[in-house]
């Protein structure tokens, strides 16, 4: 529309990437360098915060966070790097305007980056290319850079998106670069590349209010609330809002509080504008895939079809030379 502007002050990422192959590690490295989290002593992987999660290492939940670098802020989506939590990827997709693919630099691709790498790319989503753990003896980045690019051409990928910028970088060590023949420093190579190659969100202050609830909390003392990102207009702190539910009905609300993120810290705020991912409370009766909107203007986003859960089997003959035989004597 040609009233739409971008708001170059913010990026929204989603971060991809198979169980360990250290997708926390360096959210946590990026937080570290950029001030964002104040870290105590010994304190490390700091986004897995579920028990399992610690124990496991591994994500479940997905996690927001937030950080400044050169005025522009990042909003950074830790997605589940588990297929069994589809549903969970495919709806923080539609709140980023970016992925970072995180590959390990030995592992390569793996069948989980497939699928979530799929659904970015199906979302038009523009991905950049971190192979990580260049710090491992056995790294192979030079291949794993040819695995990523015949996995992009599997998944039928656009010209645009084949044509994706590549990081190599060592989450543990805190260091990335553009080039395996420039010996990496810090993580601005990585940050540097994120503000330019991730496109701003389309924000419009001015037209009406509305909100894709993509996740649910509950907090014992506001209750009910909703997680999402702003897709058009404005709200504050004591806004009327209404929720269109799927059938059509409307319900009634109160925005009571507005939190946004600092860090992986949640901050109250007393208003948020489009392309803002923040929490808001007020309204009890709204469930995830409704839309938050302005009782002058109720209407519903688009919302997210989620696949079903399948199982693929395949029944074959028996060719074995015991075909047919009990195993007695």
């Amino acid at each position: 529309m040609p009233n739409q502007k971008r708001r170059k002050d913010l990026r929204n990422v989603a971060i991809i990437a198979h169980v360990d192959h250290g997708k926390t590690t360096l959210v946590d490295a990026l937080l570290r360098q950029t001030g964002a989290h104040v870290f105590k002593e010994g304190e490390a992987v700091i986004m897995d915060s579920n028990p399992l999660e610690k124990e496991r290492g591994i994500t479940i939940f997905s996690k927001n966070a937030s950080l400044l670098y050169k005025d522009t802020r990042i909003n950074l989506v830790d997605t589940p790097g588990h297929a069994d939590f589809g549903s969970e990827v495919e709806r923080i997709l539609r709140m980023v305007d970016g992925v970072l693919l995180l590959v390990d630099a030995f592992d390569g691709p793996m069948p989980q980056t497939k699928f979530v790498l799929k659904k970015s790319l199906e979302l038009h989503l523009k991905p950049i290319v971190v192979i990580n753990k260049i710090d491992r003896p056995n790294a192979r980045p030079e291949e794993i850079v040819n695995q990523t690019f015949d996995l992009f051409c599997e998944l039928n990928a656009t010209d645009e998106q084949l044509d994706f910028p590549i990081v190599y970088a060592s989450g543990k060590e805190g260091k990335s670069t553009l080039d395996m023949s420039d010996p990496p420093v810090d993580m601005k190579p990585l940050l540097d590349t994120i503000i330019h190659r991730v496109l701003p969100p389309v924000a419009d202050p001015e037209q009406p209010f509305q909100m894709l609830v993509t996740m649910l909390e509950y907090d014992s003392y506001i209750g009910r609330v909703a997680v999402g990102r702003i897709v058009h207009g404005m709200i504050e702190v004591g806004n009327q809002i209404v929720a269109v539910k799927r059938d059509g009905t409307i319900s009634r609300g109160k925005v009571t509080k507005l939190l946004a993120y600092q860090g992986l810290t949640r901050i109250e705020t007393d208003s948020a504008q489009a392309g803002d991912i923040i929490s808001l409370a007020g309204h009890q009766d709204v469930r995830v895939g409704e839309t938050l909107a302005s009782p002058q203007n109720p209407t519903a986003l688009p919302t997210v079809n989620v696949d079903e859960p399948t199982i693929s089997m395949n029944f074959s003959h028996n060719t074995s030379p015991l075909a047919g035989k009990d195993g007695g004597r």
